[in-house]
């Protein structure tokens, strides 16, 4: 059901979901100090409680209302990168909500990058918590029509056009002594924030106690990190090369089989029907969401994946589609 600006903004006022646009994915968005409303989307995504939620804020002024500490750090990579496709996990207030932190001390912010969602967030006079507007686990939407195969029509859409970035935000957590620490890979890469940050990334944060032998690793809770994600209906085969890749597919086709498949990149292809994706890392991760939905519309019996090479440009796009795949590549 899409819907108008004005309409978007009414119904988060009065406590109702709405998937809004933004650069990355669409969300299914609501009042992020409504509770009630924030169990909407737990409830329409089927998504566990122990999963925090982003909350989008219009501008980083509003940094100071969610969060009692932003760090120099944070204050560097916010200034660079928002609006943009990177959340900050920082310290929480204790009078933000349980229900958008899922009982986590931290708080996952970010300001988008789309231009009717700042609106909205701007007349609306709202921040508001959105998660991918999906049933959890499936596929991330990045068009409004995305949202409606995946939640249903009575959902109301506010459309924006299809989605730039393509996949999910960069996630970072920084802690109060300046320490920061990648959670979620994006398309913005860690040796952005390293630049941007002046040092690298601490890959365990721990916490000490008066017994030294009592240490613990801590690292915080963020979306997106359940090993079984962005995952289509049909099942997804992964491969690190295409000539396995084909021999699974003339090998399914002999059993009578059907199979589809998503290459990255020139070279030989296999006989079924295939979504040919350009070996460049945005324009992959821009188009990832949208030829997975294609294929997985056609209702084969295997959807095989060419998984790009392990390097660090390609990081997102290798943490999404081995979530989805979850399984060992072939």
């Amino acid at each position: 059901m899409r819907i108008s600006l004005q309409e978007a903004a009414a119904r988060l006022q009065n406590g109702e979901v709405v998937a809004i646009p933004t650069e990355t994915v669409y969300g299914l968005a609501a009042d992020a100090t409504n509770d009630i409303a924030l169990q909407k989307i737990f409830t329409t995504k089927q998504r566990p409680a122990d999963h925090p939620l982003i909350v989008h804020i219009g501008d980083i002024s509003q940094v100071a209302e969610w969060a009692t500490d932003f760090p120099e750090v944070a204050v560097k990579l916010a200034k660079t990168f928002w609006p943009g496709a990177l959340t900050l996990i920082l310290p929480a207030k204790n009078d933000v909500s349980p229900v958008v932190r899922a009982g986590e001390p931290t708080i996952a912010l970010r300001v988008p990058n789309h231009p009717l969602t700042l609106e909205l967030l701007r007349i609306s006079k709202l921040s508001v918590a959105a998660p991918s507007a999906n049933k959890f686990t499936q596929l991330s939407p990045t068009t409004a029509a995305h949202v409606e195969e995946g939640l249903g029509d009575n959902i109301p859409v506010l459309d924006g056009g299809a989605c730039q970035v393509g996949i999910e935000s960069t996630i970072v957590s920084v802690t109060t002594d300046g320490q920061w620490q990648l959670l979620r890979p994006g398309m913005i890469s860690e040796a952005d924030i390293a630049k941007i940050a002046g040092q690298p990334q601490r890959k365990t944060v721990v916490e000490q106690s008066m017994d030294k032998a009592n240490t613990v690793a801590l690292t915080p809770k963020a979306p997106g990190q359940h090993a079984l994600h962005y995952s289509p209906r049909t099942p997804m085969l992964l491969f690190k090369d295409r000539a396995t890749l084909i021999e699974t597919s003339v090998q399914l086709i002999n059993t009578g089989k059907t199979c589809v498949a998503l290459i990255i990149g020139d070279g030989i292809k296999p006989s079924c029907y295939i979504s040919q994706l350009a070996n460049q890392p945005r324009e992959v991760a821009a188009q990832l969401y949208g030829a997975l939905h294609q294929l997985d519309s056609l209702k084969v019996d295997s959807l095989l994946v060419e998984l790009p090479p392990d390097t660090p440009e390609w990081a997102a796009v290798l943490d999404r589609l081995s979530r989805a795949g979850f399984s060992k590549a072939n």
